[in-house]
């Protein structure tokens, strides 16, 4: 992924504040932005804009960052065409995760199948032997299906013999049905647990223990320090903590600053296209965008951290929040790639007491 320096990062302050003292008027960034980042400018001052009321101004800038879009990087023209079909606004159409349907098709997209089954293979790889079976909680469990096919790969590789018990959580009503019934399906001989909650609100009462917490594409709807927090709430209770994340600049910087806008523009605009490049109808793909993608990434420039839902960070972030959250009993067992490329990265990331 790309950064920006400290004297860039003023460079695109100052310009998009002069941007809007002209009520928003169309400059050339030309020997004055990186050549290939004029696009990325042109997001961040477009979606500055729309986030200040400034619809038609902010979607020409967007619209005039088309041009020198390419490789596979198109975050100003999915946000036109998105911001034609919701009248200009930088708007969220409905609650994220009511229909499973978007996510569905998202989890369903090559990259990240050829991702999960990397992942799968890390776990395979890191994981001690259990001689026992074994008691699993599925932090932010969508439709179940990662775990379902983790626990199948673990049984079939002898890392496991048998699942005991499996707490699922999800705030999300209908993510809980579809992962109660994928899991007691797979595994009818064991205990299914389901919590409808955000671990935020579950960390403190969680009183079993489990030999795994899993979390895939859940952990970073909080804050750094609040990751830190629940993760300290949670290690008595846990023997191993297995990740799954997209690494992105999303966490630390903050609303309205260059570090997010660029962060964004790389790490949705990557994902939005992959999940254009997936066969599947138009309809199902921009359902995917509008009510997954692009509303998480609505909410980067209309609400600030502490109030936003995602938090994505670094690898070195990741790794600082467990070394502090789980302390010396937990080494890191695995960090290792699933998929990267110019503008994001996708990993697995293990720590547990062995």
């Amino acid at each position: 992924m790309v950064f920006l320096g400290t004297e860039e990062s003023k460079s695109w302050r100052n310009l998009a504040a002069r941007v809007e003292k002209s009520s928003g008027d169309l400059m050339s960034a030309d020997g004055m932005v990186r050549p290939g980042l004029i696009p990325a400018f042109h997001y961040y001052t477009g979606t500055l804009l729309l986030s200040k009321g400034f619809s038609g101004p902010g979607r020409r800038w967007i619209t005039a960052g088309l041009s020198g879009e390419q490789g596979g990087l198109f975050s100003n023209a999915f946000l036109s065409s998105y911001l034609a079909r919701n009248n200009g606004q930088l708007v969220i159409p409905e609650v994220i995760f009511s229909d499973p349907a978007p996510y569905v098709h998202f989890a369903g997209t090559p990259m990240l199948l050829d991702s999960r089954i990397k992942f799968r293979d890390h776990c395979v790889h890191s994981l001690p032997q259990y001689t026992r079976p074994i008691k699993i909680m599925d932090i932010g469990c969508g439709h179940g299906m990662v775990l379902v096919d983790l626990l199948k790969e673990l049984l079939a590789s002898g890392i496991i013999p048998a699942v005991e018990e499996i707490l699922l959580i999800d705030p999300s009503e209908n993510m809980l049905k579809l992962a109660k019934e994928n899991t007691s399906n797979a595994f009818p001989g064991a205990r299914i647990l389901v919590s409808q909650a955000r671990i935020e609100n579950l960390s403190n009462k969680i009183e079993s223990h489990y030999d795994i917490a899993l979390s895939s594409l859940a952990y970073h709807h909080m804050p750094f320090e609040t990751k830190l927090y629940h993760l300290k709430k949670l290690k008595d209770q846990i023997a191993c903590f297995i990740l799954f994340e997209l690494e992105a600049n999303n966490d630390s910087p903050e609303m309205h600053s260059p570090e997010l806008a660029i962060s964004v523009y790389q790490s949705y605009g990557a994902l939005m296209d992959l999940v254009f490049a997936h066969d599947a109808p138009v309809e199902l793909a921009i359902s995917s965008i509008d009510k997954f993608l692009m509303s998480e990434a609505i909410y980067f420039f209309t609400e600030p951290r502490g109030k936003r839902t995602d938090y994505h960070m670094l690898r070195s972030q990741w790794q600082q929040v467990f070394q502090e959250g789980l302390g010396n009993e937990f080494s890191c067992l695995c960090d290792s790639t699933c998929y990267g490329d110019e503008n994001f990265a996708l990993f697995t990331m293990i720590y547990g007491k062995v």
